[in-house]
This record gives structure tokens, sequence and C-alpha cells, in this order.
């Protein structure tokens, strides 16, 4: 009974470990949300929740191998040079508070950044609208781990202003009524106006390439020039047909 207890934990805990991204200078946030939430749901993380029991007792077992493997845990998902920079010890909450410490201005600094890059954020023709909302929603997601909200409303202003000028009649559109857009709303009705777009585009393409190829072909394309055939030192009249004058000095033409 006793083994199964120790192999079947271990071997789940190893899997989950898998999805635990390895801690580097930006993804502080989300990686010790994974660290918490593989322990809690493995339920060794009692070391994390509880101090060492002071004295030698029956619980005292479990929180030494939930400690144990906290360690284990933690320390095989953090970056070699960040992990000589965090002073080692034996209990994890303490080795954990000291991790948190070391980002605490490293936090600061994402956040700043990560507020630059949104607020300089433009639609250009190097990916879809889908593509560009959602990657500005996931900054907002990133700046809410870090304790730094942007209402919904405020972002859906945001997103209207980062896109270019052929939206300007859907932003219009959109300023003019009393609705108002959700961030989920705004995404799907962007993407038909999108659709739209390339439609419009595509059929003034059309329009000028049969407009050019008809209606502009005597004013565009030059007419080819017939050759006269010539005889010694005269031409052949194209009005009466006859040798030894040319069309403008042909007497049938002029009268």
């Amino acid at each position: 009974m006793f083994l199964v207890i120790v192999v079947i934990p271990t071997t789940l805990l190893s899997s989950e470990s898998s999805h635990i991204p390895f801690l580097s200078g930006e993804n502080f946030s989300d990686w010790i949300d994974k660290i918490l939430l593989t322990l809690g749901c493995m339920d060794h993380d009692l070391a994390l929740r509880m101090d060492e029991p002071p004295i030698p007792m029956e619980s005292s077992k479990r929180w030494e191998r939930s400690n144990s493997l906290s360690l284990m845990l933690i320390k095989s998902h953090i970056s070699k040079g960040i992990k000589s920079l965090i002073l080692d010890c034996d209990k994890v909450k303490v080795f954990m508070k000291a991790i948190e410490e070391q980002f605490v201005t490293s936090d600061k600094a994402l956040a700043n950044t990560l507020m630059k890059k949104l607020s300089g954020m433009r639609l250009n023709g190097s990916k879809g609208v889908r593509e560009h909302i959602m990657e500005m929603r996931d900054i907002v997601a990133q700046l809410k781990t870090l304790e730094i909200e942007i209402s919904e409303s405020f972002l859906v202003h945001f997103i209207l202003n980062s896109l270019f000028m052929e939206y300007s009649a859907f932003k219009i559109s959109y300023n003019t009524q009393k609705e108002k857009w959700s961030v989920n709303e705004l995404l799907a009705m962007c993407v038909q106006e999108e659709e739209r777009l390339k439609q419009e585009k595509l059929e003034t393409a059309n329009l000028a390439f049969h407009g050019k190829g008809k209606g502009r072909k005597d004013k565009t394309v030059p007419q080819q020039k017939v050759q006269m055939k010539h005889y010694g030192n005269k031409g052949e009249c194209f009005f009466c047909k006859k040798k030894g004058h040319m069309k403008k000095d042909c007497p049938k033409y002029k009268k």
C-alpha cells in the first residue's frame, strides 16, 4: 500500500510538470501559476501552505515529502542563469519567497514594456484583423496578472484606434450608434468588415481591368499603323484606289 502511494503521485507529478514553462525574465506570473496549480492538483502543496511541524508527528512525514517534491519540481523548472541568483535553501516556502523577491522589479519592467507595446500596436498588412485583436487581448491579459486592469470599453476604443484608414467608415458607424460592443462582438464585426473590404478591392480591380480593356483602348493603346504600298516614288490612294497619288492629294477625296 505504501509503495502505491509513493509511486503513483510521483508519476503523475512528472507528467503534469511537462506543462510548466521554464522560469525566465518575462514569464514569472505564468510560471508561478502553473507551479501552484500542479502542486495543488497533486496534493503536494502542504509545505507551501503550512510551516514545518515544531515537533515530530504523523503529519511530519507528509510535510517533508511535500517540501522535498515541491523543491524538486521548482528547481527543475528554473533556468541556470536565474537559479544562480537565488540563495539555495532546504525549505520550499523560503525558496519561493526568494524567487518572488527577485522578480518584483522584473514585473514592473515587464508591465512598462507591455504598456508600450500595446500603445504602439497598429494593424498592418502583415497579419489579419483577428490575429491583431487577439494579440492585443493577450497583452491586456498579461497586464491583468501584473495587477494592471484595463476595462473592456477602453480596450474596444483602443482597438478601433489601432485600425488603419480603410476602417474609417466602420469606426464612424460604431461611434454614431448608442449600443456598446464587447471585445468579442467587435472582433466578429471587424472580421466581417475585413472580408467586405477585400471583396470591394477585388471588384474595383476587376472593374478597372475591364474598363481599361474596352473604354480606354483607343486612348491608351496605340493603333497599328498600316503600311502603304509604294510603287516607285508614288503611293496608292486609299480613297479611289488609283496609283500615282496619295489620299490627301486625291481630287475625288477633296471634292
